[in-house]
């Protein structure tokens, strides 16, 4: 049974040195190997990352690790996705470890967790970053060596993409999982997790997760902590720390001396606790107690400053839904390497629908292919032309987002990459998550999943069906462009 397993693996990075052993020890595993592993850059550019063959790498973008597993999963074709991170360290005999845990199991179990194991030093105390990363062996759900059913990372849609960090997205996942009536299970494969390195400030920059515990509070309700297990944080003490010390500034600019020293006396005896208990916890060496005294007296401001942010970045009202078309088979006939202007017919209804739109306040751009200028068949200043004659059908669109390159130009923005959807979510002012692409092509669908969005598929008499199914597995078929906004939720 464990033989016949059919999984991907699905590891989001930002270039870390580690990975390449993590590939070699995937590449080298037994037997039931992978069906793919599918390595996905999250570096907002820079050079291709250099990996072993048969490793498939994808780009997305700089947005997160939610948005890179994300692209991962919806890429992959496995009944079962298995995430880890790029910093572990797998046994030679993962993969048949993996494939026990999920052989077998009910169809209402929809994931399996993999135990960690951090190794922490035996001659000395753990230092704070130690500590941090020694605490994911307890953690519930994290994603460092986790397997999800496809089917249902498909029906909650995944991670939630405004989560930035590798911090609170797993469990957020887990919960709306749980909610949709799935179980989650632990396994008995063990996976080895190395602590971080520390940085003299590793602990203040972490402070930045406030504001996913904001997101969280707001999405789970008062008990997220309870249900994920993630203990009561201190950020009550933080606030009382914050609030003494801006009461004896405040006083001591008023002359208020006696109120002055007593909020003062509290500031640092809260202060004073939260250095002492940290200090105790860890190594008296110089560095790691003048590390403990410094970052103590700056983290309960930046604690507080992140949680105020992210409580307002949720009440704040979600981006508009922008609507992005590819220009030939959807909007417009498609004539090959069209390059006149009189030849610009659009498709039947689309000028209405595209006006609806509009006159809704309703965001609407063109995202499309012209490899037509890289060939020398469409002159730029012709393509210009047959683009202007669109608009004048059509009236404007809110952006243009045209790639001239060919296939073999390495472009970031000609689809099925993600850069032309990425860029025009930028110039509409919303987020990816927030666009639906529409197109007759998969390029179209995975230049749309690989940015984060929506996609929808209309097929044409030029659609490969492959297309059309991948589109009905991953994305939205639809049969006419009405229906396409219909599935999107913009139909007016």
């Amino acid at each position: 049974m464990t033989a016949s397993l059919d999984y991907t693996v699905v590891i989001p990075t930002t270039g870390r040195e580690t990975l390449r052993p993590l590939l070699e020890t995937l590449l080298a595993a037994p037997d039931p190997r992978p069906a793919a592993i599918l390595v996905v850059d999250d570096r907002p550019g820079g050079p291709a990352l250099d990996v072993p063959p048969g490793v498939r790498v994808l780009r997305s973008g700089g947005r997160g690790p939610a948005a890179a597993r994300n692209h991962g999963w919806r890429t992959a074709e496995s009944p079962w996705i298995a995430f880890v991170d790029d910093d572990v360290v797998l046994a030679p005999g993962w993969s048949r470890q993996l494939a026990g845990d999920l052989a077998g199991l009910p169809p209402d179990v929809a994931a399996s967790q993999g135990r960690i194991r951090v190794p922490l030093p035996a001659q000395r105390r753990p230092t704070d970053d130690e500590r941090g990363t020694a605490g994911l062996e307890h953690a519930r759900w994290i994603t460092a060596d986790m397997a999800y059913r496809r089917s249902a990372l498909a029906e909650v849609r995944g991670f939630d993409e405004r989560f930035p960090r590798a911090f609170r997205e797993d469990s957020d996942l887990a919960l709306r999982v749980l909610r949709a009536g799935h179980r989650i299970v632990r396994g008995d494969r063990l996976t080895t997790h190395p602590a971080r390195r520390p940085g003299f400030f590793a602990s203040l920059k972490a402070q930045r997760g406030n504001a996913d515990n904001a997101l969280m509070r707001h999405e789970h309700g008062a008990r997220w902590r309870q249900r994920t297990e993630a203990g009561r944080g201190r950020l009550s003490r933080h606030a009382l720390s914050t609030v003494a010390g801006l009461a004896a500034l405040t006083l001591t600019v008023f002359h208020r001396r006696a109120g002055a020293a007593l909020a003062a006396a509290a500031w640092a005896g809260l202060t004073a606790e939260f250095a002492a208990r940290r200090i105790l916890s860890g190594p008296f060496t110089p560095g790691e107690v003048a590390r403990m005294a410094v970052t103590s007296v700056l983290i309960p401001p930046a604690a507080c400053y992140h949680r105020l942010r992210g409580e307002v970045a949720v009440r704040r009202r979600r981006p508009p839904v922008a609507v992005l078309f590819d220009r030939d088979d959807t909007l417009i006939a498609d004539v090959p390497y069209l390059d006149d202007p009189d030849g610009v017919r659009p498709v039947p209804g689309a000028v209405d629908l595209v006006r609806g739109l509009r006159d809704r306040g309703i965001p609407v751009g063109v995202v499309s292919n012209q490899s037509g200028v890289a060939k020398g068949l469409i002159a730029p200043g012709r393509l210009a032309a047959v683009n202007a004659r669109v608009e004048a059908l059509f009236g404007p669109f809110g952006t243009w987002q045209v790639c001239v390159h060919d296939d073999g130009d390495g472009c970031r923005c000609r689809k099925p990459q993600p850069g032309m959807v990425l860029d025009a979510a930028k110039a509409l002012g919303v987020a990816p998550a927030s666009c639906v692409v529409i197109g007759d092509t998969g390029a179209d669908v995975a230049a749309a999943l690989a940015a984060g969005a929506r996609a929808v598929l209309v097929p044409t008499a030029r659609t490969l069906e492959p297309e059309i199914a991948h589109a009905r597995r991953h994305a939205a078929v639809a049969r006419d462009l009405t229906e396409a906004l219909r599935l999107a939720g913009v139909a007016g």
